[in-house]
């Protein structure tokens, strides 16, 4: 097989791709390289359509292997395991922007699958994975897709747009935004960012839209060069024979549009399915034949009628003006036990959201082809089948469910405190209760309103809301808080998240070709309006964080220690740390920067902490004075804990103003005596002093001085030293008798 190699240039950075090599099995493939990062997407296609299938079964995986990045995975296999979060949000943002793109009917199983080969921890792969899926679909000869997609990310460092930036760079840009378009529209963007401007957001994307067209035009130059024949594809004539569809519309569309004017998500529900109920009663004897086709009938009508209505009688089934917010309800402090709880219900959207928490040791280890390391900010969110009255299994968290919280989590990250002003570990879980539209901005207004509840100092209030569009090519609408229905009949789901200052997220599928610019401005203003709108509800139930954060969560105690003391706090093998843990129930985590963090809701473990832990790195400097425990007693003096694991000498000469015969007359092991550090040698050997804390308080109280020995002062052993001086003759003590 020819081997094509291809190359494009966007400023500095290039991209290539290289066709014919790898996994010539599959219908289509392609190896995608930038720098030394490589992704391999293949894409193959079923024979014959699914049978009963009524959608695309289009199946995309995109896995980053940590070989790509010279590690091993961890875990006791070994191997890579269930995707992780990034690659799953890859499969989605994929995913999004192929489906539109297929014929209409198309319902033959495909599965696109993206390798990350060779990664060199500068370029993120996703956006290569993102272009090597519409490549690998073009040359693949058996699959009808014929409409090219490009994808480039746009970052903005210091005000300019860089195309494909690095890490480096975007972790410098206030902006991160992904799209993927055909040559004549946008298909999907994912955007994060810094509370910037709708007008910046605009220019970004027109500016991602030009390059994407170079990427297309690079797509059909390989197609023609390898000379691929693409299959045709007819959409299936409909099941029912001529003329029965209108037919039905004629009896039962006045019928049906009324049922679809009620109000209420189950109420209009119940409507419908009795107008549709009757018109198959109506069938009598030809029921069992015709009621399939009655049904399909049905669905097409719906759709027609939500979109004329919008269209042509310029209003919404449920009576909202096109910028019109449904009622909002903002309840906080609703969980008496939550660190952090909010209540959010806007129309027949609820959401249950929380704020726990945590400490250091809470927070997500994650793993990648980059390496480790520590989430601090978690945003999970649930959707159970009873939010939209169903019944169905409880499985694992789905790929909506990870993309939803995922763009809630991106709309708050930029409002969060500092770790230095709010040193939490933070899970926000958004527990869906009640759906018709939009429950990932209900998620963003909930999690705003909980972590503010749970007195997390946010830099703003942050509100979501999501944008539709119905339009016909001439006409168009652009709506305001969709409800389901405008979401499944409409032409593009737009959600905007932010404060009132600007854009903090943005999420966008679009099904038509070509969105000019005036309608992506009135869409963002439209939806700024709205945003500053629910803001101010927000406003009313909670304004900023609590000064006071749960009696229930931890508090935690920041404290900073010199990096050469962070092993007195360790200890060998972690001893001296389990201790204070053990005798405190404090959590504690040691920084390598020397940051110290103690977590308790008990004010006195926290101090009792902290103590320890000044005691362990304390540097005793001469002069300062400490209420000592005796911890060994010597003939020549005492040894005297003054802080944990150190002591210091107090020689028998320091004891007392008086001269001691024995140190043992006047002290014994465990107790407790004022004492001076009155000199540090240069091994760091302690040397402290009784007597001169004595001498000062007899002078406060006018008391005379004993004179003391000037030679027992200097040695032990001697008179006035009090220590023993033998008689090297007799070998007695003198001043204790015979020896025991």
């Amino acid at each position: 097989m020819t081997i094509t190699n291809k190359t494009i240039t966007f400023g500095d950075t290039t991209i290539s791709f290289e066709l014919g090599k790898i996994a010539k099995q599959a219908a289509g493939s392609v190896v995608v390289r930038l720098d030394d990062s490589m992704v391999l997407v293949t894409a193959c296609g079923a024979d014959e359509p699914r049978g009963g299938a009524d959608f695309l079964p289009l199946t995309v995986d995109y896995r980053e292997n940590t070989y790509a990045g010279g590690r091993i995975p961890g875990g006791f296999f070994k191997r890579e395991g269930r995707p992780s979060e990034k690659e799953t949000l890859t499969c989605r943002v994929i995913d999004r922007g192929l489906r539109p793109q297929f014929p209409d009917s198309y319902f033959v199983e495909t599965q696109v699958i993206g390798w990350v080969l060779s990664a060199d921890n500068d370029n993120d792969p996703d956006v290569l994975a993102m272009n090597g899926a519409s490549i690998a679909l073009m040359v693949a000869g058996s699959i009808p897709f014929n409409n090219p997609l490009g994808a480039v990310r746009v970052g903005r460092v210091d005000g300019e747009f860089v195309l494909f930036p690095t890490y480096a760079q975007r972790e410098a840009s206030d902006l991160d935004l992904v799209v993927s378009g055909t040559e004549n529209a946008i298909a999907m963007v994912e955007c994060g960012a810094n509370e910037l401007p709708e007008s910046v957001i605009i220019d970004a994307l027109e500016l991602a839209h030009t390059e994407i067209k170079r990427l297309i035009a690079l797509q059909l130059e390989i197609v023609a060069e390898r000379g691929v024949v693409k299959a045709s594809f007819e959409a299936p004539a409909a099941p029912w024979p001529a003329g029965f569809d209108d037919e039905v519309r004629q009896q039962w569309k006045a019928e049906l549009t009324e049922a679809m004017h009620v109000k209420g998500k189950f109420e209009q529900k119940d409507a419908i399915n009795a107008v549709r109920d009757k018109a198959l009663d109506a069938l009598g004897d030809e029921a069992d034949e015709k009621t399939p086709w009655v049904k399909g009938v049905f669905r097409l009508m719906t759709k027609e009628i939500t979109r004329e209505t919008i269209l042509g009688e310029k209003k919404r089934l449920d009576g909202r003006a096109f910028d019109e917010i449904r009622s909002i309800a903002c309840e906080v402090g609703f969980l008496p036990r939550s660190h952090g709880s909010a209540l959010f219900t806007r129309g027949e959207t609820q959401a249950i959201v929380t704020c726990t928490l945590g400490v250091s040791q809470d927070r997500q280890l994650i793993e990648s082809y980059k390496g480790e390391w520590k989430e601090p900010f978690m945003l999970h969110y649930n959707f159970p089948p009873f939010s939209v009255g169903e019944a169905r299994f409880l499985r694992g968290s789905s790929r909506r469910e990870i993309g939803h919280g995922n763009l809630a989590r991106r709309a708050l990250l930029p409002v969060l405190p500092t770790e230095e002003a709010f040193p939490y570990t933070m899970r926000i879980v958004s527990d869906i209760t009640e759906s018709n539209g939009s429950s990932s901005m209900a998620s963003v207004c909930g999690g705003s309103l909980s972590m503010m509840d749970a007195g997390a100092p946010l830099s703003s209030a942050v509100a979501g809301v999501a944008m539709g569009l119905v339009s016909d090519g001439e006409r168009h609408a652009v709506l305001s808080d969709i409800a389901g229905q405008e979401d499944h009949y409409g032409d593009m789901d737009f959600k905007v998240t932010g404060t009132g200052e600007g854009i903090t997220a943005l999420q966008m599928d679009i099904k038509v070709s070509g969105l000019p610019r005036q309608i992506l401005e009135q869409a963002l203003e439209q939806a700024r309006q709205g945003r500053l709108h629910i803001l101010g509800i927000m406003k009313d139930a909670i304004s900023e964080g609590r000064e006071e954060i749960s009696p229930y969560a931890p508090r935690i105690y920041t404290m900073k220690v010199d990096v050469e003391q962070i092993r007195n706090i360790i200890g060998a093998g972690g001893k001296t740390i389990r201790a204070i843990v053990e005798q405190t129930g404090a959590k504690i985590n040691v920084e390598d920067d020397g940051t110290v963090q103690i977590a308790t809701s008990d004010g006195a473990a926290a101090e009792k902490a902290i103590a320890i832990i000044e005691g362990l790195t304390k540097v005793p400097e001469i002069g300062e004075e400490f209420d000592g425990t005796v911890k060994r007693l010597e003939p020549y003096g005492a040894f005297v804990e003054i802080l944990p694991n150190q002591d210091g000498l107090v020689h028998i000469s320091e004891v007392a103003m008086e001269r001691i015969p024995d140190i043992r007359d006047v002290l014994a092991i465990g107790d407790e005596m004022r004492v001076r550090i009155i000199d540090i040698d240069g091994q760091d050997r302690i040397k402290l002093s009784r007597r001169v804390i004595l001498e000062d308080e007899a002078r406060e109280r006018g008391e005379d001085i004993p004179e003391r020995d000037p030679v027992g002062d200097r040695r032990g052993g001697r008179p006035g030293g009090g220590g023993r001086d033998r008689d090297n003759r007799g070998g007695r003590d003198r001043d204790r008798g015979p020896r025991r």
